[in-house]
């Protein structure tokens, strides 16, 4: 069963490749791009622009170029890896990530200084995915060094926040985020495409919103803060703007920098999901989806899900059943182990089906899981008695959060590489 769930994960990742999925969204013909209910005639412009920020920045940068031929793009990709060969009139960063760097920084400078020197007749087409938060960054006030950012993005990640709250910090402490990059490049025609690794219903959170209005506040800020209580660990820099009352807002949905600017998600949590479903039914299993626990803490997330499953099996006995579920779970780190969200939610799910008819998988579709190269693993009843075999405890590897140095003596984890995608987790129990 463990290899079934790896092989089904596999073939859905290639099915949500973006070299599949966006010549079926995106579509060029006589010089006209369609999206959606867009219609954009690029010989009206005289110069197109391509910004592709985040994990999937190269892959989608590659796809939507080749699409506009023979139409001339320059622009700038950024991404976490090092791009496969360079695109003709692209200049090529490698960003930090999870932390930003001193590329990162210099990515951003060149984004703002090409972004305001462009003018009605340009167009630019942002192509962001998960990840660009950290690629490119630049602080919002020069008293905020690199070395403070890179503490303040190491707080976030570790402090049991969940992606929107991360990124509403985020985006009031950076020059570019929270639509500042749409801002700098008025009255320029703005598109963005986006592949979306946050809820559905806060889009603006992809990347921290470089492109798109600001719904959140200097409040939600501080609200954030105080129930975390952040304050006291932030960098000195960073809380004395919060302690001086001087941390400016984000453009807002209304502004008139916004008015020739449309934004469309070329693949989703939800699809990915839908996906991961279709295949396990192909199976001949009985399938439901489950997208209630996304943001929850990780334990929380795992009893439901197991209870979920478990009362599925016992109203269609003798039958194979599966609950799929995507997004992302909080999981604070509590040790200086290796590991991340997906692999800790599968030890904790493991301990819970010791000796069971049951198999689990959680996995991130960018193929990287917390600071492991694993994506994230795979268990099942048998999980604890093999590990008991080799003197392993993993009530000590959770507390350590060392998940992939567990799964990594039971080869029991799932590797991929980076994908070049990111819809954010999925996750798939199946009970039989």
């Amino acid at each position: 069963m463990k290899d079934r769930l790896r092989r089904i994960f596999l073939e859905t990742l290639d099915k949500l490749s973006l070299e599949r999925i966006i010549p079926q969204r995106v579509r060029v013909s006589d010089g006209v791009m369609e999206i959606g209910a867009d219609r954009i005639d690029l010989r009206a412009y005289k110069k197109i622009i391509i910004v592709a920020i985040g994990k999937a920045a190269f892959q989608m940068a590659r796809s939507v170029k080749a699409l506009l031929e023979p139409a001339v793009a320059s622009g700038v990709v950024v991404s976490s890896e090092p791009a496969e060969a360079p695109l003709p009139f692209l200049l090529h960063y490698r960003g930090g990530h999870p932390y930003p760097n001193a590329e990162s920084v210099h990515a951003a400078e060149v984004i703002l200084e090409l972004l305001r020197q462009l003018h009605q007749d340009h167009l630019v087409i942002y192509l962001l995915s998960g990840g660009g938060s950290a690629v490119v960054e630049k602080p919002i006030d020069p008293s905020i060094s690199l070395e403070d950012m890179r503490a303040f993005y190491r707080l976030l990640v570790t402090c049991g926040a969940n992606i929107v709250e991360m990124n509403t910090l985020r985006k009031h402490f950076s020059a570019t985020k929270g639509g500042r990059m749409a801002y700098a490049a008025h009255p320029a025609r703005q598109v963005t495409l986006y592949v979306s690794d946050v809820p559905l219903d806060r889009p603006s959170t992809v990347a921290s919103g470089p492109t798109m209005p600001d719904e959140s506040t200097v409040a939600d800020c501080w609200e954030i803060v105080k129930r975390l209580d952040l304050l006291p660990r932030f960098p000195a820099s960073i809380r004395r703007m919060f302690e001086a009352g001087t941390i400016p807002e984000t453009p807002k949905p209304g502004s008139s920098r916004f008015k020739r600017s449309t934004w469309h998600a070329l693949l989703t949590t939800e699809q990915g999901t839908e996906q991961l479903a279709a295949a396990a039914r192909e199976q001949g299993w009985i399938v439901d989806q489950d997208l209630s626990v996304d943001d929850w803490p990780l334990i929380p997330a795992a009893e439901h899900l197991l209870e979920k499953l478990i009362r599925l099996r016992a109203e269609n006995p003798g039958r194979t059943v599966a609950i799929v579920s995507g997004g992302e779970l909080s999981s604070p780190v509590t040790g200086d182990g290796v590991g991340g969200r997906n692999q800790a939610f599968v030890l904790a799910c493991a301990q819970r089906i010791a000796r069971k008819n049951i198999a689990v998988l959680s996995a991130g579709t960018d193929g990287i899981d917390g600071n492991s190269p694993a994506s994230g693993a795979i268990a099942d009843g048998e999980t604890l008695d093999r590990a008991a075999q080799l003197g392993l405890s993993p009530e000590d590897y959770f507390q350590r959060s060392d998940s992939f140095g567990f799964f990594s003596r039971l080869n029991d984890l799932v590797v991929t590489g980076p994908t070049g995608n990111n819809i954010r987790d999925l996750r798939l129990l199946v009970a039989w």
